[in-house]
């Protein structure tokens, strides 16, 4: 089974909130999904970002691909360092 971590977008119209979320790969945006490892507020000042890192570099490491947008959050929350550095130990 293919797995990725993408977003899941929940909230009002115009005011968007999303959990980052682990789907098979064929399922809908915001359908059914394996765990959820984190939220994304982007309409907060500053905007918050929530990560649950231990959950997320074991999905990680297991061989979820994350999309680009959840790469680029990894990368700010700072867990996508720590799994590249995990991969470089290996």
């Amino acid at each position: 089974m293919a797995t990725k971590i993408r977003l899941k977008r929940i909230g009002a119209k115009k005011a968007p909130f999303y959990r980052l979320v682990v789907a098979d790969s064929r399922s809908p945006r915001d359908g059914r999904f394996l765990e959820e490892i984190g939220y994304y507020n982007p309409l907060a000042q500053p905007v918050e970002i929530k990560v649950d890192e231990e959950k997320a570099l074991r999905w990680l490491n297991t061989g979820a691909q994350p999309s680009e947008t959840v790469r680029v959050l990894f990368k700010k929350a700072g867990v996508w360092q720590k799994y590249v550095a995990s991969r470089e130990a290996r």
